[in-house]
């Protein structure tokens, strides 16, 4: 998804030069030695959108812990499962519910249920993968957005790709970019994400096997975290078209677009059920103007599809970008996965 986040991050040593190169530019441009161009244009919008990738660095604090927790949806119940002091970023649920994909410095791990460590998954040249990744519903491909050093746009350089879910030499999905993936139909056949075309970012899909792009959306604003119904028939997402970030869903073909939520709070990344009949999404408390950043007062929320109403599934805690961006139920439909962060202040107690 398009945002600010540690691990959305151009590595640095693929463009220290060129962005020097850029910034001499734009001084030359402010004092009026030269006459900006088009392109004179676009590297300024370049350097502010890395700029606004830099300055999220600091919003992860360094003295900062992540837990990975289970959370049984029914009763309630949460479960840590791992606690460490660092960074790492938006659990998935393996097929076979034995084991979460969570990231953390551009690396995709492996992590048992019962939290033991399995080890890093080989995404081939792929090291620099951002928190937009997940596995298809059968469980042998896992999709990832690859922050690309090759290319660059004002949006960000993310490609889908695909590789085996053990591990393996990925293949490009998406052409085009930034693309940031979110969901897959349940016949294999689409891949649906994040997109900014045109300088707009919508709802787009692309087939497998044809790379034929489809826009979904084109409303005004942000669309975002587009993600298949286990039954095929639904694409939830969430939109800024009104001003504030809301649930919708629609057809596959992009028809019926319709708003679930309408509360006050800041809505992302809904999350089908296994059983279609709920949406699962993280719910920011205050208004974050079309943004979903780290560090932020944050609660995971569940919406019946049927009566279109939410209730909270946990209290008020520490988190955002990095805690619930992609599909994490298990297989049976009981628990979800994510991550809660502790912020310890210069005192030693935790926030």
């Amino acid at each position: 998804m398009p945002n600010v986040s540690s691990t959305n991050i151009i590595p640095r040593n693929h463009f220290a030069q060129s962005l020097l190169h850029k910034f001499e530019v734009l001084y030359y441009i402010c004092c009026g030695y030269i006459q900006p161009t088009i392109d004179m244009k676009q590297i300024c919008l370049w350097i502010f959108f890395v700029f606004i990738s830099l300055t999220s660095l600091a919003q992860v604090p360094q003295n900062l812990e992540s837990e990975l927790v289970l959370l049984n949806v029914k009763t309630g119940k949460e479960t840590v499962i791992l606690r460490e002091k660092r960074h790492f970023e938006a659990p998935n649920w393996s097929r076979d519910g034995k084991f979460l994909v969570i990231n953390a410095d551009g690396k995709l791990e492996r992590v048992s249920v019962k939290g033991k460590k399995l080890g890093i998954i080989d995404t081939g040249f792929a090291d620099q993968c951002n928190n937009d990744h997940g596995l298809t519903i059968d469980g042998k491909w896992l999709i990832i957005s690859y922050n690309d050093p090759n290319v660059t746009s004002p949006g960000g350089n993310s490609r889908v790709y695909m590789l085996p879910a053990a591990g393996g030499v990925p293949r490009l999905i998406t052409g085009n970019f930034p693309s940031y993936w979110h969901g897959v139909s349940p016949d294999n056949r689409w891949v649906t994400y994040c997109a900014m075309r045109n300088g707009e970012w919508d709802v787009y899909k692309t087939n497998f096997f044809t790379d034929e792009e489809v826009q979904l959306t084109e409303a005004e604003g942000l669309d975002d975290g587009p993600e298949y119904s286990y039954d095929g028939q639904w694409i939830y997402f969430n939109s800024h078209r009104t001003g504030r970030m809301h649930v919708y869903r629609m057809r596959p073909d992009g028809s019926e677009q319709t708003q679930l939520t309408f509360d006050n709070y800041d809505n992302w990344f809904p999350h089908p059920s296994p059983d279609n009949r709920s949406v699962v999404y993280i719910a920011y408390v205050e208004d974050q103007q079309g943004e979903h950043p780290f560090g932020k007062d944050v609660k995971l929320r569940l919406l019946d599809v049927e009566t279109k109403e939410s209730r909270d599934l946990t209290p008020v805690f520490y988190g955002g970008q990095g805690t619930f961006n992609v599909h994490s139920w298990s297989p049976d439909g009981n628990r979800v996965a994510f991550v809660r962060y502790i912020n310890k202040d210069e005192k030693g107690f935790s926030k």
